[in-house]
């Protein structure tokens, strides 16, 4: 009779995934006959042969499996000791190499192989996505799994987002889980040196977050030793991050794997705080399939890797210390070969992708279809004050302020968003008052942990909205933003939209020099996956911010600093009198702010402006020149765009000015230019013309020079006059 596990086990195993177990297979009478103790292994070693035989199978059939990726092998035991342990309510967010951890999770072999030769039944990304980049929705049996990309360390920041979003949702009492959740972050030791995971350390320190960080260290990334990339590993790194609890752990023993992970998602669950768990393991595959492991690495590197081969290890541990005969095992094994070679040949025989699908999933669907409520109120029985129009600073704090009064879900953060301040143009104001340090907050100087963590944030079901100071600092964001955020929605087809609203003051006026004046759109408007508003107006801004927060999609709101306060001449209609709480403006809707007089139109002596922002003032004032002449479109949002409105009116006029703040080299406002040629070609009278700041690198400090440098009322005035008189 096959003794107990837990008499012979040096550890005693507690298996914590209660559903686990319920689904084990039952298919021979081996794992119905042991305690649960002794199944625990016996599964995690039929798990660890299927592992063997997947990636053997992958490097026999190369041919097929021509898109690059990377297996498990080596990491099997940890990566089994954590998926063997995730309950339904937990968050997870894999790297590249962590298909054991799938596996344990209850995933299929097949459901894997899908992804891996990019097939339309993939459940993942339907043929988008690399091998064990998963995206997955709690089913009630098993975790989420957060989406992320392939670039190194980069899931940091999106998963202690989550566990962010976590905390806040148990402080305000909106999670309903039989358990607190736990939230997981995996990655390579390689990936650690990345600047992005120690600002995801320093909030998770600093917030005390409930995350389990699992560092996997092979000794490698890629072809670069650890002897080369640091002096360091990441435990010892880890000892700057004051209040992260750290273990160390020898991640090639299962027993010791399991017991460790065990004791990590217990302190996680009970004490809410962040821990690292070290697993130091072998790597017994190639880097990828496209970086193969004879490329770089010598026979004694390789054999002393072998040394440490979970799979033996655990075969030994089963024969010597729990009593299971080597025959019983190597059923075992050849049961999964050949349940690999089914999967296998299962999924090459499987359809692809509809070619019809691939512009599906840009985008979620959007609530916010039409304009709806009152822009310009009348408000009757109150004081003459009261009806004096608003700046657009303060529309927007007032549609951030209902947005949080209406919707608990809601927070804002930012750098000097809090208490004390209230942002530097004043645009959150009495907010942290009203609503709590933990709905409004400030954050440190991180622009990629302030973007980057809306995606843990959103994927928990808390609705972010996030400031960067100006759009000269975008850029430290834009890796989160463009790699993890604007695919997100494509890459899982639908199930992991990135619903975030980023406010970012823009523009120059008045000497603000060369790092808080720049006009950088044309940087996200060439990617995919993001919208943009540029509003030039406290009703629009109002109007907009509202769409933006329903919107299930990222959406970068572009406010011009030199239209928050109307301190620029020529500004004033910036302010408006400020439209009621339940007005609204779909994004992708133009707005024509000034009309030609039918009588210019009929005889052809007519034009039109399409521009946005301080554009907007800068063909108002050039315009009252040419009484009647120039007719004026205010895009509102460049992602999407109004192109038909755009054509409708350039068509109508068939004289054609494109204006904006940028400078105007390979700009958004020049790419615009040229789709309007080509649309409109027939009913041009002219060729189109786009008008935007000088190609120099920063706008200057001195403000004579930045004057140079800017299109102005004047500047515009003269183009009109050419147009107008060809």
């Amino acid at each position: 009779m096959l003794r107990s596990l837990a008499l012979h086990s040096p550890y005693e195993i507690k298996p914590t995934n209660k559903h686990l177990l319920l689904g084990y297979s039952c298919r021979d009478a081996i794992f119905a006959r042991q305690s649960m103790n002794t199944q625990l292994y016996l599964r995690a070693y039929e798990l660890m042969c299927c592992v063997k035989h997947m990636a053997q199978t992958y490097d026999d059939n190369r041919a097929i499996c021509k898109y690059v990726h990377s297996t498990s092998r080596g990491h099997e035991a940890i990566q089994l000791a954590l998926g063997l342990q995730l309950m339904p309510q937990d968050y997870l967010a894999v790297y590249y190499r962590d298909e054991s951890i799938l596996l344990g999770l209850g995933f299929e072999p097949y459901q894997l192989m899908l992804q891996l030769i990019g097939k339309r039944d993939d459940p993942f990304s339907g043929g988008r996505e690399y091998y064990s980049h998963p995206s997955f929705r709690s089913d009630g049996i098993k975790p989420t799994i957060i989406h992320h990309s392939s670039a190194t360390g980069m899931q940091a920041i999106p998963s202690t987002g989550a566990a962010q979003g976590v905390q806040y949702l148990e402080k305000k009492k909106l999670l309903n889980t039989p358990e607190p959740p736990v939230v997981v972050c995996s990655m390579g030791d390689g990936s650690v040196t990345e600047g992005e995971v120690a600002e995801a350390w320093q909030v998770a320190v600093l917030k005390q977050l409930p995350i389990i960080y699992l560092v996997q260290d092979n000794g490698w990334s890629i072809s670069v030793s650890s002897e080369e990339m640091r002096t360091m590993d990441a435990y010892e790194y880890a000892e700057g991050f004051k209040g992260m609890k750290k273990v160390r752990v020898n991640g090639s023993d299962f027993a010791a794997s399991f017991q460790c992970m065990q004791e990590a998602i217990e302190f996680v669950r009970k004490e809410r705080k962040p821990i690292l768990v070290h697993a130091k393991v072998p790597l017994l595959n190639h880097h990828t399939s496209g970086v193969r492991k004879e490329m770089y690495r010598t026979d004694e590197d390789l054999a002393k890797h072998a040394v440490d081969d979970p799979l033996p290890k655990l075969k030994n541990f089963l024969i010597s210390n729990v009593g299971i005969v080597e025959e019983i095992l190597d059923a075992i094994d050849e049961q999964a070969k050949e349940k690999v070679a089914a999967d296998f040949k299962r999924t090459v025989d499987s359809p692809d992708p509809e070619l019809s699908s691939v512009m599906d999933h840009e985008f979620a669907p959007t609530p916010v279809t039409e304009e709806k409520g009152n822009r310009a109120p009348v408000r009757e029985n109150i004081s003459a004050i009261s009806q004096e129009k608003v700046v657009m600073v303060d529309a927007a704090l007032h549609a951030v302020e209902e947005i949080l009064r209406k919707h608990d879900e809601a927070i804002f953060f930012g750098q000097d968003v809090g208490r004390r301040l209230g942002g530097v143009f004043r645009e959150a104001a009495t907010l942290a008052e009203k609503f709590g340090d933990d709905r409004v907050f400030n954050t440190a100087i991180q622009e990629a942990y302030i973007v980057g963590s809306c995606a843990g944030l959103s994927a928990v079901g808390v609705k972010p909205m996030v400031e960067i100071q100006f759009a000269d600092y975008q850029f430290p964001a834009m890796n989160q933003l463009i790699t993890e955020i604007s695919k997100s929605c494509y890459l899982t087809m639908g199930k992991f939209p990135v619903s975030c609203v980023i406010r970012i003051p823009i523009g120059a006026y008045g000497g603000g020099g060369p790092y808080h004046s720049g006009c950088h759109e044309s940087t996200i408007l060439a990617q995919r996956g993001i919208k943009v508003c540029y509003p030039s107006n406290a009703a629009d801004l109002k109007g907009l911010l509202k769409a933006a927060y329903y919107d299930p999609n990222p959406v970068v709101m572009y406010e011009h600093k030199g239209l928050y306060w109307s301190k620029v001449p020529g500004t004033e209609d910036a302010r408006m009198i400020e439209p009621d709480e339940d007005y609204i403006i779909p994004l992708g809707k133009g707005n024509i702010v000034e009309h030609a007089a039918q009588e210019n139109l009929d005889e052809g002596n007519s034009m039109v402006i399409i521009t946005y922002g301080m554009g907007v003032y800068w063909a108002k004032n050039a315009a009252k020149k040419f009484p009647g002449a120039v007719e004026i479109v205010d895009l509102r949002t460049l992602y999407p765009l109004d192109e038909e409105l755009i054509y409708e009116r350039v068509k109508l006029h068939g004289k054609c000015l494109v204006l904006t703040e940028e400078t105007i080299t390979n700009s958004f406002a020049q790419s615009l230019s040229g789709r309007i040629s080509s649309e409109c070609f027939r009913y041009l009278d002219a060729p189109v013309k786009f008008m935007g700041a000088l190609p120099i690198p920063a706008v200057p400090l001195n403000m004579a020079l930045e004057k140079e440098m800017l299109p102005n009322a004047e500047k515009v005035a003269n183009e009109i006059e050419k147009m107008l008189t060809a």
